[in-house]
This record gives C-alpha cells, structure tokens and sequence, in this order.
C-alpha cells in the first residue's frame, strides 16, 4: 500500500541521484558512454524512470540522459506550472553541471516537446538532433478539433484538490502494469512514488500552462535544421473527435519533419499516447539510433 503522504523529502530515487542546480535538486541518471548524448524529456505526469527501459537499450550504443524537471518527481518542489525557457535554462545547465558534452539529441515525449523546442531556441548550437516521441508543439491549435485545443485541455484537467482520491486507483492499475519489467526495486519505488499525492498534484499542475507554453514558443524561431524522427501515435477507437485528433497528429507531424533537411514521419497505430516507449520502445530506440547514425555522419 502506497503512502499518500509521503513528501517530497522523504523519496529516496532506487537509482541516479542528484546535482544542485540554482540550490534546488535536480534528479539524474545517465547510462552508457560516447556522443552525442541522448537526453529524454518527460511528459506531463511522467518523470525520467519512465523511460529507464528506453534509456537502457540506447545506453548500449551511447550516452543515455532521464532527470525530472525542478517541481516534478525526485527533484526539488517547485511552483508549477513554469516558463519553457526557466525549464530548458535548468536542462542546460544540468547537463553542463554533469559534465555532458554538447550537442545532444533531445527525445521529447508529449509536453517535454514545448521544453526541448524552447532549449532548441536558446541553444542551438547545442542541439544535434530531435526525436518527437508523439510530443507537443506550439502549433497544436492549428491542426486539432476545438475539443482537443490547448485551452480545452487545460479545462479538462481534473482539480487537484478533490481529484486525486477519484483518479487514484485507475493510476495505480495503470502504472502497476506499465512498470511490471521494471527491476522490483525500481518498479516498487515507482509505484509509492507516482502515486503519493505530491507527484499527482505535478502532474496536474503541469497541465494547466499548455496555452501559455505554446504562446511562448510561437514568439521565438522554428525547429532547427537538424536531423529529426516524429514518431505519430494514431492508437484508439473510432470516435469522431479520436479520429479528427489522429488525422491532425499525422498532419502536425508531417509539417514539422518536412521543415528540416532530414525529418521521417513514423506513424504507429498499435500503442498509446501515455504507454508508447512501454509497447513500443523498439520503435523508440530504433528512431534514436536513426537520428544517432545521422548525426555521426559526415
């Protein structure tokens, strides 16, 4: 039984650790060796030992990077929701604080794609290469239904107040499944983790500066000219505001491939949103390899 209380002084991460950066702690764990460094970016709700099994298999081939953004998982509190560019400031300098070389490939899930293009705008030179793991962009509205607006989304995130109880058990059948390969010591920190109410509260805060994110990003440049996979999650039933959804994915991420000299479109119909680098990390690592392999080119 996990429990709820549990604050954030108390999480003790099963593996990585931590590097002071602006007096706050910010979790790490890096795997592997060589460059260019892969560095995972979180989606909402979910902190960098989501992507431990990704992360493992790219570790094989080179430097493999998972953290948690200041104010979610085991870093420090912090008020949420934040600026993009207060986020990729923090990514910067954490990796400059560990001793990462520069440039990187920057593997964005969901909302970590606003922050990875927001670190592309204010380090350029530092980015090699992009993979979209089914990620935000600043041109969501463009593409989507009216449902499935940025602002729709911010009104539909649940109340953290009188939520957490409500949404608790479907969490902890939800992620009691998707960590079931995880290393037992690792999947049970998890799990107490995920489910105390300080990361649930995250997750939700996160989810309310979608609009704010997006108006930001619009203010700064494009994607860089950079190697780049978009892998498109089309997963789910048939609905009609599902499929409107689904088609404007497709769209979104054609675009956004075709604007760079290197950019593929993947298009996955057999995974969801929140479960693709659990079904699906072979498609994840192989995408990262691809943008890897290029990057190394001459």
């Amino acid at each position: 039984m996990t429990n709820n209380s549990t604050s954030f002084e108390r999480l003790a991460p099963p593996i990585g650790g931590f590097q002071e950066i602006d007096g706050r702690r910010i979790f790490v764990h890096r795997s592997g060796s060589g460059g260019p460094a892969v560095v995972f970016l979180p989606g909402a709700s979910a902190v960098g030992l989501d992507y431990f099994g990704v992360q493992q298999q790219v570790s094989r081939f080179t430097t493999a990077v998972v953290y948690d953004r200041g104010g979610s998982g085991y870093s420090d509190p912090f008020p949420l929701p934040r600026t993009a560019a207060a986020v990729a400031t923090e990514l910067h300098d954490l990796l400059r604080a560990e001793n990462i070389p520069a440039p990187y490939v920057l593997a964005a899930h969901s909302l970590g794609g606003f922050f990875a293009h927001r670190f592309a705008q204010l380090y350029p030179q530092d980015v090699a290469g992009l993979v979209w793991l089914d990620a935000l962009h600043r041109d969501w509205d463009d593409f989507m239904p009216p449902a499935a607006s940025l602002a729709a989304t911010e009104q539909m995130a649940p109340d953290p107040d009188g939520a957490l109880e409500e949404i608790r058990p479907a969490q902890l059948e939800m992620y009691g499944e998707l960590y079931a390969d995880y290393p037992e010591h690792v999947r049970r920190a998890l799990m107490d983790a995920c489910l105390s109410d300080d990361w649930m509260r995250a997750g939700l805060a996160e989810r309310r500066g979608l609009t704010a994110l997006a108006t930001e990003l619009r203010a700064g440049p494009d994607i860089p000219d950079v190697p780049m996979v978009a892998l498109s999650v089309v997963g789910g039933g048939p609905a009609q505001t599902l499929a409107a959804m689904h088609d404007g994915r497709t769209r979104m991420d054609a675009a956004l491939v075709n604007a760079v000299s290197h950019g593929e479109q993947r298009i996955l119909s057999d995974t969801f949103h929140h479960r693709l680098c659990f079904d699906r990390p072979d498609a994840v690592v192989q995408a990262i390899r691809d943008v890897v392999d290029r990057v190394a080119r001459p």
